[in-house]
């Protein structure tokens, strides 16, 4: 069966996923571009960029993934549900690449962009989604995108199988979470560090059959 995965989920040192502050301009909050700067810098994102850990690692995002799940945090800024022609912050050709399946409860009708991307609007819980998903992803694996809040919520239902975060040394104080109420959670994987140049380290989660 394919695996639920989370894949290349950056977080701050004091365990944000997302700052304060979201907004059409702001995506991830006062936070900006800090979170994901190690990902910007390697070869997979930019002609010249670092072909180490790092890129190793982002060479993983797409890799076997037939469908992707969103929180609408993710797809959009506060109140992007009232845009009727809001499509995500993106542009016309965004990176996944396959059906992804936003989580809202304002749902409304699918989305067709360009590279095979089709947003489709659920309200659903966790484990409904993934049965959802797991048709359209073809027997390939589904990727759940973010951010924190529906990230903590998949694992809490113990639908994560494999995961990837990647802690960036950056203290951002305030903003969401990502492991509130997840006292434990390690018991339940086989965990593992990879420390890169760039400063950051790549934790990975392998669900303990």
């Amino acid at each position: 069966m394919s695996l639920v995965r989370v894949q290349n989920f950056s977080i701050s040192l004091d365990g944000y996923g997302t700052g304060e502050g979201q907004s059409r301009d702001a995506h991830f909050g006062h936070a900006g571009d800090r979170l994901h700067e190690w990902a910007f810098d390697t070869k997979w994102w930019k002609s010249g960029g670092s072909d180490g850990v790092d890129n190793s690692f982002m060479q993983q995002f797409g890799r076997g993934i037939g469908a992707e799940i969103m929180g609408a945090g993710k797809f959009g800024h506060p109140g992007w549900h009232e845009e009727p022609d809001w499509k995500g912050a993106w542009g016309p050709n965004p990176p996944f690449h396959t059906p992804v399946f936003i989580l809202t409860h304002h749902p409304r009708p699918s989305i067709e962009m360009e590279g095979g991307t089709t947003f489709h609007f659920l309200d659903a819980s966790p484990a409904e989604a993934v049965e959802t998903a797991r048709k359209a992803a073809d027997g390939q694996d589904i990727r759940i995108g973010g951010g924190p809040t529906v990230i903590r919520e998949f694992l809490a239902a113990g639908l994560i199988d494999h995961m990837h975060v990647v802690v960036v040394p950056i203290l951002l104080g305030r903003g969401v979470r990502l492991w509130e109420g997840l006292e434990g959670l390690e018991q339940d994987y086989r965990v593992e560090a990879t420390s890169s140049p760039s400063g950051v380290t790549h934790m990975t989660f392998n669900r303990m059959k």
